[in-house]
């Protein structure tokens, strides 16, 4: 059982009386039988809750400063005719009553909380964005981190790894970002992809002829998954771990490069596709980009002299991560240049960072 919330506000060029705005909204309550209770609030306004049939709540607050709210909470099976009815009544008699002073009103979609499929997901730099998911595909939790797989109208079927929203069958644009957007050249070249496993690199580096294409990924539960529910951003690629021209390693992928490093075996290009940069700003203590570097390092050390190392970067709101990730290029044992591009990914709705690190 899902509970709907509506938010009413009213922002005042100068403040109110809640002696003259309050009673005249009390009659529109008892219209609807919701009894009121008043709240102290120490002379900082009125607050009143109004309770009614069918579990709704009202919050009624006249704020000192200039604002007047009214949030509106009811089931999701309550009669939303009804409910708007009563919004709409508010809206009219506040409108009457705040004649003149009124800079702004502004009325929300009802937020659904508690629903089966959660259609809330923030931004990197913390907005909330809400979606049109309206059905669970899949979910499990593997040894390493929860899979969820939910289906939008717009974008298909979408990839959540620990709430984080990794990839729509839509994003091709993510997967054309992090191969170098045409300007690469992969026939008869040695790939090495780190994760990757929605399949999505792997099946578009494939048409590109390379001579060997090695997918280094941890969880099997994740290209299962994929490979069941997410096939327009795969196609048929994850149904078997080998081909003419790729394997699959489901491995963690530290070891396989140490490993590279000590056999001094190297590759055309490694694509690293594991994580975003960090948006934490305490690099020197933060685990996650303790990792980064790590996996930086090793990557290049496994990377032709002529070869290029292509990753996601995060979202261009997020300047700070960005630049301290530039820092980290910087303190590389080799000496490295690189370039970046921003690339609209389309469920991420955000403009996304991709960079390119080749060795000088």
């Amino acid at each position: 059982m899902a509970l709907r919330h509506y938010t009413l506000d009213f922002k005042l060029s100068t403040a109110v009386d809640s002696a003259s705005t309050v009673p005249p909204l009390q009659s529109i309550f008892l219209e609807q039988e919701m009894t009121e209770t008043v709240h102290e609030t120490n002379g900082h306004g009125y607050l009143g809750t109004f309770v009614g049939k069918n579990g709704r709540l009202a919050i009624l607050r006249v704020h000192s400063h200039g604002l007047v709210t009214i949030d509106l909470q009811s089931y999701q099976e309550d009669n939303i005719a009804q409910l708007d009815n009563l919004l709409n009544a508010l809206e009219t008699k506040l409108k009457m009553i705040l004649n003149g002073n009124i800079t702004r009103i502004k009325r929300l979609p009802a937020l659904v909380r508690g629903a089966e499929v959660d259609r809330y997901w923030p931004t990197t730099d913390g907005r909330l964005v809400e979606y049109d998911m309206n059905k669970m595909v899949y979910e499990e939790d593997s040894a390493y981190q929860n899979i969820k797989i939910l289906h939008s109208e717009q974008y298909g079927n979408v990839l959540i790894l620990d709430d984080d929203l990794n990839l729509a069958e839509s994003d091709l644009a993510y997967t054309q970002a992090i191969m170098g957007s045409g300007r690469e050249n992969y026939a008869g070249k040695e790939v090495l992809i780190l994760g990757g496993g929605d399949g999505g690199i792997l099946f578009e580096m494939v048409k590109q002829k390379p001579k060997m294409i090695t997918m280094l990924d941890i969880d099997q539960k994740v290209i299962d998954a994929c490979k069941k529910y997410m096939r327009k951003t795969c196609g048929n690629i994850l149904d078997s771990l080998k081909g003419d021209c790729y394997q699959i390693l489901v491995e963690d992928c530290v070891p396989v490069l140490r490993k590279y490093v000590m056999e001094e075996k190297t590759f055309d290009y490694v694509i690293n596709d594991l994580t975003a940069i960090p948006i934490s700003t305490e690099p020197e203590e933060d685990s996650t980009w303790e990792f980064l570097r790590l996996i930086l390092d090793l990557s290049i050390k496994v990377l032709h002299p002529s070869g290029k190392y292509l990753t996601q970067g995060n979202a261009v709101t997020m300047k700070e991560a960005l630049l301290l990730y530039e820092e980290q290029l910087k303190k590389l044992s080799s000496s490295v240049g690189f370039s970046k591009e921003v690339a609209c990914v389309p469920s991420y709705l955000e403009q996304w960072v991709f960079y390119s690190v080749w060795k000088k």
